[in-house]
């Protein structure tokens, strides 16, 4: 069939067409180019009755397929069919039982081939499938996740841990399937306020969260607002400490404020009255408004030196300033925050708002009153929803602790697949949680000992609303997706991405993705910025992705060794992600 060669232009290589007849069946097999002791693939590309057009793609060395070519064969080599061996050595291992070998579906061209890759290589880097809403998506995650844990494998994937933030709770019908096998479980926690089941919600031990994750929480956009936060928790530390010491500081601190209403210059009603707001909200046992002020003669209560004379004054005044002074502490600002420091969301509310007295915000005369102000109308609002209710652990637990016991399942065994949907929460609170539960996860393995002894995936659906080029930066100094993705790998955590609009994600996080399967997309600007992630991505797949079928992808990556049209096989069971029948409802 495969004459001498006639032409190489660039990568392409045009052989004459001995058979005389266009095969057209024969478009998209491979073919391989002998010469001397070298081994050159190509894929045809176009069949006249003339020539047949062969588009290079790489080496075959060692018994090694090797992308991209350095060398072009000369124009003596000879050129056939393409083997089964060679083949392999391009789709894959086609023994995917073994528990190394990762199944990721059948071969387009070839119908008698699946596509595999190395487990290691495809999970121990970031991954994403991109495409079009209805391209497959979510079906093509659920079978690749049921190919890790397919029946008659060599070994179970026990020590797995993948954790998939599921906007609409789509995963847990593919999964649920695991709870009865031996060795593997799957875990499901759907938090739906509004239903009236008894769905298990993601907890959150409010004392994980540190100054950055009270930013996320409390929506903050604007990096001064960092030292109001960092001072509220120094203060939540101070009020809720049964430490001695500590206690000593809380007098400091309430001192120091009441010190700063006295010389405000305000009229001494306003200072009395402030006065009195802030002792009845925050006092100890030795500095409250009944607090017994000494002079020679008789005695009297803080309420009592506090009384306006006819004048109009607090007649008292050097008193009560003498005795506020002998509370107040210069090393105040040495305070620091002991490890197991525990607080709920009240004890940050009553901390915040005695940091807004402790920077002089008394009233919405004040000029920064506003932007203060909007931390606690913005904690307030969390406390009074269901979302208090994810901050509400009744437990004091250990970071370590509560990683390992998100794992966990039934009578302590592990869940290799936990599936969080967040039910009712709006998209801000979503993110808001998803930003932070991949802290907590990154913030352990970076703590291990046995640095990467327990990896971690997290998969987010609907990426494109939480990964995305936000202000996270400039406010609180890095993206923990970015982080994540930059410094995650040698740390054994890995983050999973499944959207429709790749140009909405932070261009980093997409950047550093190492495997992408990519379903069919329309928008070009969506289509541009995937075939850019690699230069093997020709313009002839490019257009392919336009038209492919659903649940199939075009495959490339460091697992892939060249790009790869794939279809993907239906899982079993499905995810509940499929498009609505309209006809069955209608009729």
């Amino acid at each position: 069939m495969f004459g001498k060669i006639v032409g190489i232009e660039n990568e392409r290589i045009r052989v004459e067409n001995l058979s005389k007849k266009a095969e057209i069946s024969l478009i998209g097999i491979h073919a391989v180019f002998l010469n001397n002791n070298m081994k050159f693939v190509g894929i045809i590309d176009n069949i006249s009755s003339e020539y047949i057009d062969i588009m290079l793609i790489g080496e075959i060395k060692n018994d090694k397929f090797f992308a991209g070519n350095i060398k072009k064969p000369s124009l003596n080599s000879s050129c056939r069919i393409i083997t089964k061996p060679e083949l392999e050595l391009i789709l894959g291992n086609q023994n995917f039982k073994n528990k190394n070998v990762l199944l990721v579906g059948n071969s387009e061209i070839y119908s008698d081939f699946k596509v595999t890759v190395d487990k290691n290589d495809f999970f121990s880097s970031h991954f994403a499938f991109l495409g079009n809403t209805g391209s497959g998506k979510s079906c093509g995650l659920a079978r690749l996740l049921q190919n890790v844990f397919m029946e008659g494998c060599e070994a179970d994937a026990r020590n797995a841990h993948f954790v998939i933030f599921d906007a609409f709770n789509d995963y847990a019908s593919a999964f649920d399937y695991l709870n009865q096998r031996q060795n593997l479980k799957f875990k499901n926690i759907n938090c739906n306020v509004s239903s009236s089941l008894e769905n298990e919600t993601i907890k959150i031990p409010p004392y994980f969260l540190d100054v950055d994750d009270l930013a996320i929480l409390l929506d903050v956009h604007t990096p001064d607002l960092m030292s109001i936060i960092a001072n509220t928790l120094r203060i939540a530390y101070i009020f809720t400490s049964a430490d001695e010491n500590v206690i000593n500081y809380q007098n400091s601190i309430i001192a120091s404020s009441l010190q700063d209403i006295l010389s405000s210059g305000k009229s001494s009603t306003q200072i009395r009255d402030q006065l009195i707001a802030v002792l009845t909200k925050f006092n100890t046992k030795d500095l409250n408004l009944e607090s017994i002020i000494s002079q020679p003669g008789y005695d009297r209560t803080l309420r009592q030196c506090l009384l306006i004379d006819n004048q109009g004054k607090i007649n008292a005044m050097n008193l009560v300033v003498d005795f506020l002074n002998s509370f107040i502490q210069k090393d105040m600002d040495n305070v620091e925050i002991m490890p197991g420091f525990v607080y709920t969301l009240d004890d940050l509310y009553k901390a915040l708002e005695f940091s807004l007295i402790n920077e002089g915000i008394l009233s919405s005369a004040d000029q920064s009153y506003d932007k203060l102000n909007s931390l606690k109308v913005r904690l307030r609002s969390i406390i009074n929803s269901d979302l208090k209710k994810v901050f509400e652990f009744d437990n004091v637990i250990s970071k370590i602790d509560y990683v390992e016991n998100f794992f966990k399942i039934g009578n302590n065994e592990n869940a290799q697949i936990v599936s969080i949907s967040f039910g009712d929460f709006d998209e801000r609170t979503i993110k808001m949680l998803t930003k932070i539960l991949s802290k907590i996860f990154f913030n352990y393995v970076t703590t291990l000992s046995n640095r990467g002894s327990f990896p971690i995936h997290i998969i987010i659906e609907e990426a494109h609303r939480y990964v995305q080029n936000d202000t996270d930066v400039e406010v609180i100094g890095y993206n923990i997706f970015e982080r994540i993705t930059k410094e995650g790998r040698k740390y054994g955590i890995f983050l999973g991405l499944i959207t429709q609009r790749p140009t909405e994600l932070s261009k980093t996080v997409l950047s550093q993705c190492g495997n992408f399967m990519v379903f069919k997309m329309y928008h070009p600007d969506d289509v541009n910025i995937v075939t850019s992630l690699s230069t093997h991505v020709t313009q002839d797949l490019k257009e392919k992705l336009k038209t492919l079928h659903p649940g199939m992808a075009l495959c490339f990556g460091n697992s892939f060794n060249t790009p790869l049209i794939t279809q993907f096989e239906l899982p079993n069971p499905m995810p509940a992600s499929t498009n609505v029948k309209v006809t069955d409802l209608w009729y």
